[in-house]
């Protein structure tokens, strides 16, 4: 079985525990593919935990969650510095984000200092206590969620922060077919037990896979899309007076590497070594939709990012 069938597999085996958000399955193995991070938006109850819980189970690395609350301490995350009596020395103990797949639970109740180091991990993929620096494993990949319904005492997550993340999936509930395909895995479950996973990933395969998505072909005609798409939204007046008036902020280069990496992920994963304009239109929402920032106009008038992208999609021409 071939490397991208071996993936295949594992989107597959996935898909029948995360049953109805095919969408959260597909972009935490982009997440792991593209080496980014994952911050995932939505109702309690909705498999957030049971997605990255379930590919840990699948990959020979180790999880941990981190239920974030707003009496957490940076030192809480990272570690600290342990006075050892019998030696008078400090030792610094590692804290839980030494770990390969990381849970950041309702990351939008912990203050600004848990999410600056948070911040640092994510970004530079190391942790500075005092005088030093550890370096993080190099399979390591963090998602995040938040819950939109309850915003009483949250920190929203600031713009520098947000960049950090490869991508902002938004899930919603799912279909009546799903909703009972999940009540009846549930009884199963709880009768017989959660079988074993039956695909393993190793971390040289992960690191051989992400190798050949980046030999992905992207043709020049597709490449330059791409680039209109990021562009035309730092100078959307350009395009649409409209959408000029709405869009205060475009998206970042670290916008474009992200889009590019995902499209050239989610090619790979369906199976082939080139990347059409779909891939990108596909992947376009979830990357570029806390990278813009909306005017208080827009704001006052109901629009969401969502509406920006939509409307930047159909105004962009395709070039391939």
């Amino acid at each position: 079985m071939s490397l991208q069938q071996t993936f295949g597999e594992l989107r597959s085996q996935l898909a029948k525990r995360i049953i109805g958000q095919e969408t959260l399955v597909e972009r935490l193995l982009i997440a792991l593919l593209a080496d980014g991070h994952l911050l995932v938006e939505g109702a309690p109850g909705l498999a957030k935990t049971t997605a990255i819980k379930a590919l840990a189970d699948h990959l020979e690395g180790d999880f941990h969650r981190i239920q974030f609350t707003p009496d957490l301490l940076p030192s809480d995350v990272t570690g600290s510095e342990i006075y050892r009596p019998e030696t008078g020395q400090f030792e610094f103990q590692k804290g839980p984000i030494f770990h390969n797949l990381v849970l950041a639970d309702e990351i939008n109740r912990a203050p600004a200092k848990v999410q600056s180091a948070l911040l640092e991990a994510m970004g530079e993929r190391q942790i500075s206590v005092g005088m030093r620096t550890f370096p993080l494993d190099r399979l390591f990949l963090v998602m995040a969620t938040q819950n939109p319904i309850e915003q009483e005492g949250t920190y929203p997550l600031p713009e520098a922060q947000l960049d950090r993340f490869l991508m902002h999936v938004v899930i919603d509930y799912p279909s009546a077919d799903a909703e009972r395909a999940i009540l009846h895995l549930a009884r199963n479950d709880y009768r017989q037990g959660q079988a074993p996973a039956a695909v393993k990933i190793t971390a040289e395969q992960v690191f051989e896979a992400r190798n050949a998505v980046s030999e992905v072909f992207m043709a020049e005609a597709v490449e330059e899309y791409l680039l209109a798409l990021v562009l035309a939204s730092r100078d959307p007046g350009s395009l649409d007076p409209e959408l000029g008036r709405w869009t205060a902020f475009g998206a970042s280069p670290r916008g474009t590497i992200a889009l590019d990496r995902c499209a050239r992920s989610l090619a790979w994963l369906d199976g082939r070594d080139y990347v059409t304009p779909d891939d990108v239109r596909n992947v376009a929402f979830d990357v570029l939709r806390h990278r813009l920032l909306l005017t208080f106009e827009a704001e006052a008038e109901g629009m969401t990012p969502d509406t920006v992208i939509q409307r930047l999609l159909d105004t962009v021409p395709v070039t391939a």
